[in-house]
């Protein structure tokens, strides 16, 4: 099924979108804030945004940039006449259309039907290939950065490297002779234990309780693996 998130601060806009948008087998979701959102967009697999301009809170153009940092989901601005600048500056961060109020019934579900067309013959949502993304860790390796629900975190070149091979193969365990030799890039001969020292340093940087990981694992006498997120060992 098709999900299509309405978002507006005015919600009898939101009720008349729906209505505009309803016997066309959509599931219609709803948000009245650029944050509620985004924290839907993480939540559901949404294959398009209708997205106003000025909202409390978090407006849709700062909305609309956060979302091009991690998804192509299409994302069609609603906009006032008196908008014309930020209907500019929303387009070139990465909104692919704009619908201008007051609006026409016809003209909002012909927008819809192309950028959904488009959408599904390029392929969908594809995540970015230089981006992983575990539960709330995030790494993009062409700007060598990490977030933890969103916040940046500050790690070491070798933290960096040992969570990055980590994350590309979520359950896969690595001993510590394979971790040290790829993140070192040297033989492991005697330098296991620096392993467990970086792992553990890691760890205070993007578990809640680094005593209880959500995230790294260790499998006992066989190395360390990286999950998604749920509570256990």
């Amino acid at each position: 099924m098709t999900n299509i998130l309405i978002c507006d601060d005015d919600r009898d806009i939101v009720a008349a979108l729906k209505i505009y948008l309803s016997g066309q087998g959509y599931n219609l979701l709803e948000a009245y804030t650029g944050g509620q959102a985004l924290e839907i967009v993480s939540n559901f697999d949404v294959h398009l945004i209708l997205m106003d301009i000025m909202m409390p809170e978090l407006d849709g153009i700062t909305a609309t940039a956060r979302l091009r940092e991690k998804s192509n989901v299409p994302i069609i601005l609603l906009t006032a006449k008196s908008e014309s600048s930020d209907k500019v500056l929303g387009l070139n961060i990465g909104a692919d259309d704009y619908i201008t109020k007051p609006f026409d019934p016809v003209e909002v579900l012909a927008r819809v039907k192309s950028q959904l067309r488009r959408y599904t013959m390029l392929g969908g949502r594809e995540s970015r290939p230089d981006t992983l993304v575990i539960g709330s860790i995030e790494l993009s390796d062409s700007a060598k950065t990490v977030t933890v629900d969103g916040e940046p975190v500050n790690l070491t070149p070798i933290e960096y490297n040992i969570l990055k091979m980590l994350m590309e193969s979520p359950g896969k365990v690595y001993s510590s002779s394979e971790i040290y030799e790829q993140a070192w890039n040297d033989t492991a001969i005697g330098n296991e234990s620096a392993v467990a020292v970086h792992i553990r340093h890691l760890r205070e940087k993007i578990e809640i309780n680094p005593s209880e990981p959500r995230y790294i694992k260790v499998v006992w006498g066989r190395g360390y693996k990286i999950e998604g997120g749920k509570s256990g060992e």
